[in-house]
Order: structure tokens, then sequence, then C-alpha cells
């Protein structure tokens, strides 16, 4: 008893998993803390920065619009630059990847999401890779269906040779271009290796925790995902996240032209030169319904918070003796389309005048409602519905003269 316990409620510091930790956090520490003697060149900074694009657009491109949606098709060529330099971002294999991608996709904001941002910000964005899941959620791991990428030869060898590709592009292959380029072999390993892959890393974990935080759900509101420009910037495209939640086949993000969707640019450069093809749209109706289904959703939420009146199904019903008599009571009630109305509060408010009402306290101001004496505005509709206290038997004067 006491064993289970104790394995239900492990303490963090004992679920660290120390292989992520030391390459996601203690070499980048060291990293940092060596960048304040090693100087950073111009030739090393614009290596790194085109290394950072290439491998994060491998990311972005390759191992999740491509391996993980399977939104367009890529050549055999492509597909070893996208694993290759996917590899060099020190993320995992393009199985692991995928695997914990679909799960995500597939459950996403419950338990089995492995990086659900419903457990905190930090959980989705690092912890869910730095520390291993309490053994009591690890029996609740969900299965996911990998049976494409298992017939993939480059995902196999990539998977197979994961950490030759991983250490060789991402530190090996950039110390050896700044080293035997223009000699600077530990500021080609320090800032275009390890600090740029660090960024890469966090840039795409970006994608799990600010891109379901921050921003607007134009298309669905019921789980996490949002559109934000500024998740976009920060990681070529992917920021465009509700879109994508809801249309994952799509090898688009930001469909508007205006929309900095930088993964997009290259899937479709890379199709119009023969790289690429059968790139997947969804349907333009769709994600027309769904906008329109999102925006009146967001009306009628709007529509509750305004006073229209007592609904006429919890009126009570009364029949036209009943409403003459409260009239020869006292009481400033018209009837306009069958409904009894209490003017008194507006008596004096009443644009055309008190007459204009005292004239028709016990008829049926149908007619002069409509246009017989005056064709009343939408907004003058909307207020005497606010004023509106019972239902009239019959629905009119007339039904009493039957």
């Amino acid at each position: 008893m006491a064993t289970s316990s104790l394995t239900d409620h492990q303490p963090w510091y004992q679920r660290i998993q120390w292989f992520n930790f030391f390459m996601l956090v203690l070499i980048p520490l060291w990293a940092f803390i060596q960048s304040l003697w090693v100087p950073l060149i111009l030739k090393t900074l614009v290596l790194s920065g085109v290394y950072y694009l290439l491998s994060l657009g491998s990311i972005t491109a390759g191992y999740h619009r491509l391996w993980a949606h399977r939104s367009y098709t890529a050549s055999t060529p492509l597909k070893w630059l996208l694993a290759a330099f996917g590899g060099g971002s020190l993320q995992g294999s393009i199985r692991f990847w995928v695997r914990e991608h679909r799960l995500h996709h597939r459950y996403t904001d419950t338990d089995l999401d492995p990086y659900s941002v419903n457990k905190g910000l930090l959980h989705a964005h690092i912890l869910w890779v730095l520390l291993r899941q309490p053994r009591n959620e690890r029996k609740k791991r969900a299965r996911i269906n990998l049976s494409d990428l298992d017939h993939d030869p480059v995902v196999a060898w990539q998977h197979k040779y994961y950490f030759l590709v991983a250490f060789g592009m991402g530190w090996v292959l950039p110390c050896l271009v700044a080293g035997l380029g223009w000699n600077d072999w530990i500021g080609g390993f320090l800032y275009a290796g390890v600090l740029r892959a660090f960024f890469v890393n966090q840039a795409t974990f970006c994608v799990n925790s600010l891109a379901h935080y921050l921003g607007h759900q134009p298309y669905d509101d019921r789980h996490t995902p949002r559109d934000h420009l500024l998740t976009a910037l920060i990681t070529l495209g992917e920021g465009f996240h509700n879109f994508h939640h809801e249309f994952p086949s799509d090898y688009r993000n930001g469909i508007e032209w205006h929309q900095v969707d930088v993964t997009k640019w290259f899937i479709w450069a890379c199709g119009f030169v023969g790289l690429a093809g059968d790139l997947k749209r969804f349907r333009h109706d769709e994600i027309a319904k769904a906008r329109l289904q999102q925006r009146l959703k967001r009306l009628d939420e709007e529509k509750r918070r305004l006073d229209w009146g007592t609904p006429l199904e919890d009126l009570p019903v009364i029949d036209w003796t009943e409403y003459q008599r409260r009239v020869g009571m006292g009481q400033v009630l018209i009837v306009v389309e069958g409904v009894v109305h209490d003017l008194e509060a507006f008596l004096a408010e009443h644009p055309g005048g008190e007459a204009t009402i005292t004239g028709m306290l016990g008829k049926d101001a149908t007619a002069l409602f409509n246009g017989g004496v005056y064709d009343h505005s939408r907004a003058a509709r909307n207020l005497l519905a606010t004023m509106r206290v019972a239902v009239l038997r019959g629905g009119g004067e007339v039904e009493c003269w039957k």
C-alpha cells in the first residue's frame, strides 16, 4: 500500500528526465555563460540565423505539416533534407515527434494530451518533456496509429540513427562550417549549434503553450487553440492554431494573404518547383461555415446579455374583457400584434406625445404602430418588447367582435 501511494504521488524532482533536462536546460545554460567570453562575429551570426530558419522550418514544414498531418507530399530529396535539418533541431526523431503530436490533436486539452495547456502554461511549454508523467497517469497512455510512418524509409532511417543525425546536424555541422569557413570553431559550436537549437526548441514549444493561450478563436472555442500574429511570427506561421486544429490536413495555417505563414509559402514554393505536390486545402465552404457558426455563437452570447423583454411563452394569457377592465382601473395598457404592453413608465417620454398613447388605451394599436399613424423603427419595436406584460387570447380586438 505504501509503495503504491509513493508511486502515485512522486515529487516532481523524482520525475525529472535527466537526459532531456541535460540537453534542454543544462547545456544551453552552459552555452549562455560561455557566450560572455566568446565573441559573436558577423559571419557566425549569419550562419546561426540561416541555420535557425532551416531547422525550425524543417520542424514546421517537415515534422508537422508533412509527416504529422500529411497535408502535402514531398519528393525524396526534400524528405531527406527535412529529416536531416529537423533532426538538427534536437527535438527527437520524426516518429517520436509525430506520435506525441497526433496524441495532442486526438485528445486536445484532456489528460491524454501530452502537453495539455490545462495543466499549466509552463507544463505545455517545456515541463511535459522534462518531467516523466506520474505512474498512475502513464497507465492511461493512449495509442495512436503510426502505420504510415512505419512504411516511410526516410522516417525509419532517421529514427534508427537519430542520435547520429541529431548531434551531427545539430552541433558538428555548424561547428565545421564556421571552423573551416572562417576559423570560428568555438563560435560555430556555441552559437550556430547549441544556442541556435535552444531557440528553435523554444519557438516550437510556443506552439504548445502560447498558441493555446494567446489570441482569438475565429473557428471554434470548444478547445484552447488560438490565432495570434505574435505566435505566428515566432513559429514561422504555426500561430494560426485555431484554424489548424479545425482543419489539420490543410497545408496552410494562415489562409489569408495578409497572414504571416512562412511555412505555407515555403511549401507552396516547393510545389512550384516540383519538390512537393498534392498541397491539400480544405473546402472553402467548410471554412466559411466554421467562421459563420462561431460568429453566430458570439452574437447569441451577446444577445443573451441584452434585455429583450419577457419571452412570450412566459407571459400570462388574458382575454379582451380583462384587458379593458385593467385599462378601466387606470393601467396604461395598449395591444400591439396580440401582446399587451404597459406604457405607464414611457408615457412622458413618447416622442409623439402622451395623447397618441392615451388615445389608444383599451384598443388595438397594431395598425397605428405599423404605419396607420407612424411606421415605428426597429429600435422602437425593441423598446416596446421590454414593456410587454401579457398575451391577448385570440390575438386582438377583431377576435372579440367575432
